[in-house]
């Protein structure tokens, strides 16, 4: 089955992938922050021994574990591959998740949260992915008793997630507008229309690979599909003004950029050693390459797809060990070469 980072979706030459989550709390234990450590580990136990009955409703295959005691190169590669989150490999007390075999949804347990629904999608695809949300949020609401009030909605630890209780985001491709340095102030131009401009792996993260998280800030006073669809209105207009800054490139430094993605590839092709920064930022300068029609592979191959595989953590579970970063940049090198197309 693919994983949802392989499958390339609508306007995937911008939007990278599609995500919801659903915060939600059970009505009889106190927010994750007030978790005794006795109850955070009940919590878990609770929640895990659900999946069962999910993976039966959902007609889909599932795991669970308890997120804690996995290995720190286990923890790394599931936050680049976007499976769980910083926050929760940061937390010391019992942690769980429940994956699908194809890691479109997963369920973190004691998160932020007591129960974190994730759904993504490849591409420009939100409904899809609240869909597949809802579904389990459905699930998982017959068997648990939710905090929740007839006034304000879902109780979530953070003021910003009451209501609803859905954070809605993008995961966006925007290299024309980090070169032209437009970042800063296309965040706050965000910002004032109650949506976030955040780094690659969310929160006090920075871009990787010009990467970049675009989600709504509320949830209180709004519905699903308001949402979504304010959130869809924002990011068409982003596409715009990338796809716009791109025309600009192609107008004003068409052969200088050619050849810097020509160097991009034959770097990527020929290299012995690749750290992660300096491979993503070369694997980001040949995918506009190749959505700009610069430049054209062997066959249809999607570039982040690699941009994940070439991660720290999940290079290091391919290997089955923990390597120094010396081996882990000849190993990338390596690994880039074998995968990446021959070029027509």
């Amino acid at each position: 089955m693919l994983k949802w980072y392989k499958e390339a979706g609508q306007n995937n030459d911008v939007v990278i992938s599609s995500r919801v989550r659903l915060a939600r709390n059970l009505k009889d234990y106190p927010f994750s922050a007030k978790l005794s450590e006795k109850q955070a580990g009940e919590l878990v136990e609770k929640v895990k021994a659900a999946a069962p009955l999910i993976e039966n409703q959902a007609s889909m295959k599932f795991y669970s574990c308890s997120a804690d005691v996995l290995g720190d190169m286990e923890k790394t590669a599931m936050v680049e591959r976007h499976i769980i989150s910083p926050l929760l490999v940061a937390k010391e007390q019992s942690t769980g998740l429940i994956l699908s075999n194809d890691e479109s949804i997963s369920i973190m347990i004691n998160e932020e949260d007591h129960i974190r629904i994730q759904s993504i999608t490849g591409g420009m695809n939100i409904d899809e992915a609240f869909q597949a949300a809802n579904k389990i949020d459905d699930i998982t609401n017959e068997i648990f008793d939710f905090a929740f009030h007839e006034k304000y909605g879902y109780l979530t630890s953070c003021p910003t997630n009451v209501g609803t209780g859905l954070r809605a985001s993008y995961m966006m491709f925007l290299p024309a507008l980090t070169v032209a340095g437009k970042i800063i102030k296309l965040a706050e131009e965000l910002g004032q229309y109650g949506i976030a401009l955040r780094g690659t792996y969310g929160e006090a993260s920075k871009s990787v690979g010009s990467l970049y998280q675009i989600s709504n800030q509320k949830t209180l006073g709004s519905t699903e599909k308001e949402i979504m669809d304010s959130l869809d209105r924002i990011v068409e207009q982003v596409m715009k003004q990338e796809r716009r800054q791109r025309e600009y490139i192609l107008t004003n430094n068409y052969d200088e950029f050619e050849d810097k993605v020509h160097r991009s590839y034959g770097v990527l092709k020929y290299a012995k050693q690749l750290s992660s920064a300096d491979a993503m930022a070369l694997l980001a300068q040949l995918k506009l390459g190749i959505d700009m029609n610069l430049i054209h592979l062997g066959e249809n191959y999607n570039i982040h797809e690699l941009m994940m595989e070439i991660q720290p953590g999940n290079l290091q579970c391919q290997l089955d060990k923990n390597v120094g970063s010396v081996q882990r940049d000849k190993y990338r090198a390596d690994y880039i070469r074998k995968k990446l197309p021959e070029q027509v």
